[in-house]
C-alpha cells in the first residue's frame, strides 16, 4: 500500500516532464527537482504546524519535535529527490553523481539521527532528577554519568559516520577503512595524530564510571578553588570563586591528584582563621560565634567546632569550622562570621585583638635597647 503515493508522485513529475518537453532536459530537470523540494518542505512544515498544535499541552514531546524537526526535513527532502529522479531526464553521468551525493547525504542523516536519538533519550532520562534542590549528590551523579556518556557516543558516531562517507569515494576509501580497521600507514597516522583525543576519550568513559568529579562539585586544582561548571569530551571548566574559568585535560582527573570536597555528599567544612592576642578570652570568644552562626540567615549552617590550632610568637590562631549543606553557603558563611567577630572583638574585647608588643634587649653599656614592633604577619 505504501508504493501508491509513490507511484501517484513519480505519475505527477512525469506528467509534469511531458508538459515541459519543449524545453531543454537539463531544465526539466531543475524545474523537477525543484518541485519536489518545494513539496517536501512544504508538507514537512504542515506536518510541523499540525503535531506543535496536537503536542501544545506536553513540553516535553514538544522539545523532541523542534529536536527533530531538521533531521525530519532533511529525510523528506532526500526521498523527494530520490522520486523526482526517477523522472528527471539526466544523462547517465549525471545521474550517477547525483546518487552517490544521495547516498553520501544518507549516511550523514543517519548520523544526525543517531545523534539527536541519543540526546533525546538522555534529556528523557534526566527529567527524573532536579539539580535546583539542596540535597541533588544523586541528581549530579546521574547528570555527570549521562553527559559524558552521550559526549562519547557523539564522538564515536561522528567518526563512524565519517567512515562511512570516505568509504563512498574510491579514492579516499582507504582512508574510512583506516578508520575502522586502523590498517596500513593511514591508520597507524591516525592512531597517532588521535592519541590525545583517544586518551580522553577513555578517560572520559572511565570518569562517567568511577565519578572521580561531578557537575558542581567543589574542587581544589593547582591550588584553586572552584566547582565543576561543564565536561566535556576532552575537557573540563571549573568556575573559580573569582568568575574565572580554569580549563584542564579531562584525563587530568585519572593522572593527576586533586581535592574533591564533595565527594561523598553535598555538605561542606569550611574553616575560618581567626588570629588573637594571648590573653583573648577564649571561651567566650566560642560561644559567640556559635551564636552568630546560629542566628545567620543561611540555613541549614552550624558550626562544627572551634579550637585553638596554632601558637605565634605574637598571637594565637584560632579555626572556626562551619559546616553546610552546600560549599557556597558554607564558604558565605565563614566571611559572614569574619566579619562579625572582628567588630564584635572590637567593639567589647579589642585587648583580645593581636597587639604589637616591644621588646628590649641589653646594650654593651647596660641599656636597654627596643627592637622593631612585632605584629601579626
Amino acid at each position: 500500500m505504501w508504493q501508491n503515493p509513490v507511484q501517484r508522485i513519480k505519475s505527477f513529475f512525469d506528467t509534469v516532464g511531458n508538459a515541459l518537453s519543449f524545453v531543454p532536459a537539463w531544465a526539466v530537470s531543475l524545474v523537477i527537482l525543484a518541485v519536489a523540494l518545494v513539496g517536501a518542505w512544504l508538507l514537512h512544515a504542515v506536518l510541523l504546524a499540525v503535531l506543535r498544535r496536537l503536542l501544545r499541552m506536553r513540553p516535553y514531546m514538544r522539545s523532541v519535535i523542534e529536536q527533530t524537526k531538521n533531521p525530519a526535513l532533511l529525510a523528506l527532502l532526500l526521498v523527494a529527490i530520490a522520486i523526482a529522479l526517477q523522472a528527471a531526464p539526466l544523462g547517465p553521468s549525471t545521474r550517477t553523481f547525483i546518487v552517490r551525493l544521495l547516498g553520501l547525504a544518507t549516511i550523514c542523516l543517519l548520523g544526525w539521527i543517531a545523534l539527536t536519538a541519543t540526546q533525546v533519550v538522555a534529556n528523557l532520562y534526566l527529567m527524573q532528577f532536579r539539580i535546583d534542590v539542596e540535597d541533588n549528590l544523586l541528581a549530579r551523579k546521574h547528570l555527570t554519568q549521562v553527559r559524558v556518556l552521550v559526549r562519547t557516543l557523539d564522538t564515536i558516531i561522528v567518526l563512524v559516520t565519517l567512515g562511512f562517507a570516505l568509504m563512498t569515494f574510491d579514492a579516499v576509501r582507504q582512508y574510512g577503512i583506516s578508520l575502522f580497521a586502523s590498517a596500513g600507514i593511514a591508520g597507524v597516522v591516525f592512531g597517532l595524530a588521535a592519541q590525545p583525543v583517544l586518551s580522553n576519550l577513555i578517560a572520559g568513559v572511565q570518569l562517567a564510571v568511577t565519578q572521580p568529579i561531578r557537575l558542581e562539585d567543589a574542587v581544589t586544582v593547582q591550588n584553586e578553588y572552584g566547582w565543576i561548571e561543564e565536561i566535556n569530551a576532552t575537557y573540563v571548566v571549573i568556575r573559580l570563586w573569582d568568575l574565572r574559568r580554569l580549563i584542564v585535560p579531562l584525563n587530568f582527573f585519572i593522572q593527576q591528584p586533586f581535592y574533591n570536597w564533595t565527594r561523598q555528599a553535598a555538605n561542606i567544612v569550611s574553616s575560618a582563621l581567626i588570629y588573637l592576642d594571648y590573653g583573648a578570652p577564649i571561651d567566650l570568644i566560642r560561644n559567640k560565634a556559635i551564636d552568630l552562626v546560629a542566628q545567620s540567615a543561611r540555613p541549614n549552617t552550624a558550626v562544627a567546632s572551634v579550637q585553638v590550632t596554632n601558637l605565634r610568637p605574637d598571637c594565637v590562631e584560632l579555626r572556626v569550622l562551619v559546616k553546610s549543606d552546600s560549599s557556597g553557603k558554607a564558604s558565605d558563611a565563614c566571611a559572614d562570621l569574619r566579619e562579625q567577630l572582628i567588630g564584635f572583638l572590637n567593639r567589647e574585647h579589642p585587648e583580645a585583638l593581636p597587639r604589637q608588643r616591644s621588646q628590649s634587649i641589653d646594650t654593651p653599656q647596660g641599656g636597654q635597647t627596643p627592637t622593631a614592633a612585632a605584629s601579626l604577619p
